[in-house]
């Protein structure tokens, strides 16, 4: 292969063809993705951000932020841009004209680990867990998460024993010394006494209700979301958001290798049933779903070939490193208030 030479974008899923209603095109991407490890303290925040601007409209967007810069004309980095000497002004100029044209959901890594915990382990785990379509649970999640951090040592190695558990391998059974791990680290949490509402939650971990999960996960049960990815209920979050519940969503998104085709068709169903879905080996409700959902279809593109992805990037790597922004000054009208974070803490 040439050294230039580009491979088109994997994954996707096609928008159904003959599904009536209005679409609405949005481009996205995200920041601070780093797999299934979750606990890397470089980067505490996951961001994802879309954009409703045409490729035009994106294009001279770049265009005014690019002129008398060094910047290249294929790469636009928000690290990069907020070390610009004048990146107070660009960064003011660039929301005023993003006002009304863009959404950021901003994700605590930390948190949403806490949230697969209860939603693994205490409830029926589903692809509408960690969107606003499941929020009876988040209580108990808060409630662990803000009593746990207080727990020092005791509670990383309860977060990481967790991690481990369920970082999905090719095995046929569980790990037997993983599973004993995460309950070695739960009682010694549990020890510190971290309160009614965060000892309840511990105490519903019991070993028969892991051990299940735990099974379905080696069987690699895809009505199970996997377990330690914030990208897909960030992406169902988005959707919601932009459908508002009148019309559908055709995502433009950099290419991402959580985007399976597979997944992102159980999550069209999520989203056109609601969290109680059926099964997604019901043809004739995936086939509805396809023409329904608020999920019109996904298409993955190079970021470097769509000018839209790339104020969405530059937008999510903004928000990923300056969150305190958003809390009370120009941030704050673009994020999600569905963001899985602690808003109190």
């Amino acid at each position: 292969m040439l050294k230039d030479q580009r491979l088109p974008p994997q994954g996707g899923l096609p928008p159904a063809e003959g599904a009536g209603g209005a679409v609405v095109e949005i481009a996205c991407d995200e920041s601070g993705f780093s797999g299934t490890n979750l606990l890397d303290t470089v980067t505490p925040l996951f961001t994802h951000a879309s954009v409703d601007l045409s490729v035009g409209e994106a294009g001279d967007l770049l265009g005014v932020l690019r002129s008398g810069s060094r910047w290249s004309l294929n790469e636009f980095k928000s690290g990069r841009f907020l070390r610009s000497p004048r990146s107070g002004e660009a960064l003011e100029w660039l929301l005023t004209e993003l006002s009304g044209r863009a959404h950021v959901l901003l994700v605590d890594k930390e948190y949403f680990l806490v949230t697969r915990i209860v939603d693994l382990f205490l409830v029926e785990p589903t692809y509408a867990a960690g969107t606003r379509l499941s929020q009876a649970h988040r209580p108990a999640a808060l409630a662990l998460y803000r009593a746990g951090r207080r727990g020092g040592r005791d509670w990383g190695n309860f977060l990481a024993a967790f991690v481990r558990l369920v970082r999905t391998k090719r095995r046929h059974q569980p790990d037997r010394g993983a599973l004993e791990r995460f309950f070695s680290a739960r009682d010694s949490l549990a020890a510190a006494g971290l309160g009614a509402q965060a000892d309840a939650v511990l105490d519903g971990l019991t070993r028969t209700r892991v051990e299940e999960i735990l099974a379905r996960l080696a069987r690699d049960d895809r009505s199970i979301p996997p377990p330690l990815e914030p990208m897909l209920p960030a992406l169902a979050e988005t959707v919601l958001f932009w459908s508002g519940g009148r019309r559908r969503v055709l995502v433009i998104h950099d290419e991402q290798s959580a985007l399976t085709a597979g997944r992102l068709r159980r999550l069209q169903l999520m989203l056109a049933y609601g969290g109680d879905h059926p099964a997604d080996d019901d043809e004739e409700a995936v086939a509805l779903s396809a023409r329904t959902s608020p999920l019109a279809g996904l298409v993955s593109v190079d970021s470097r070939d769509d000018p839209r992805v790339q104020v969405a990037d530059l937008l999510a790597g903004i928000a990923r490193r300056t969150p305190d922004v958003g809390d009370g000054g120009l941030l704050r009208p673009f994020l999600s208030p569905t963001s899985l974070r602690d808003v109190g803490d």
